[in-house]
């Protein structure tokens, strides 16, 4: 469960960075910046951490281990700091490479690649992994309802945050945006997730009979 600890606390450094960049919280310009460049870095280690423990789930390397929490941790730090690297340069132009972006149409292929598509795809490759070891494996349906919801209200969240925020916005004047309802939605998904994965702990796991498998 160490390994999924991280996760959580991945989470919660999310939320706090949150307050500062899409929260409205009044900030000088260069210290929303860097809130900006911790939350991006955040969100891409704490997805990964999400993926990885969909990769421990089926025992390769065993959970709780030193090497399994060291694998994890020493990865995400690693993502955490590369990405956090790139994020500070493009906003505060420290070696230039990515001044193109700050001229209009202010596009960064770079910073929309590290903060929409790579934690995208960690979390499609955790609920395939996880979706697959729930029914291939442990051979149960209870857990998949767990896990579908998660899938659920982190999608609505997203649809909160891409698609109904700006007429939300535009009905309230401003005073409120889909964000809040992406918040909400998101954090009730990593509560499912939590439950999901508190459901398929190893004691709950069937036990392969000797020289046998679980996948047959």
């Amino acid at each position: 469960m160490v390994e999924m600890q991280f996760f959580l606390m991945g989470y919660i450094i999310i939320e706090i960075c949150e307050i500062f960049t899409v929260g409205g919280f009044p900030l000088d310009g260069k210290v929303r910046r860097a809130f900006s460049a911790v939350h991006i870095a955040a969100i891409v280690a704490t997805l990964w951490i999400l993926m990885m423990n969909g990769a421990v789930g089926y025992q390769m390397v065993d959970d709780g281990t030193a090497l399994s929490i060291g694998l994890i941790f020493g990865s995400a730090v690693a993502l955490f700091v590369g990405t956090g690297y790139i994020a500070l340069d493009t906003g505060f132009s420290w070696t230039g490479y990515f001044n193109s972006t700050l001229d209009a149409p202010n596009r960064s292929y770079s910073l929309y690649t590290l903060y929409q598509l790579v934690p995208l795809a960690f979390l499609f490759v955790f609920f395939v992994l996880e979706a697959v070891l729930v029914m291939r494996v442990l051979g149960e349906v209870r857990p998949m309802v767990y896990l579908g919801s998660a899938a659920i209200l982190f999608a609505i969240g997203q649809i909160f945050q891409y698609v109904i925020s700006v007429h939300i916005c535009n009905g309230t004047n401003g005073k409120i945006n889909g964000g809040l309802f992406e918040t909400l939605f998101t954090l009730a998904a990593v509560v499912m997730i939590w439950v999901f994965w508190s459901s398929i702990t190893e004691d709950d796991w069937p036990m392969p009979p000797p020289g046998g498998s679980t996948y047959t």
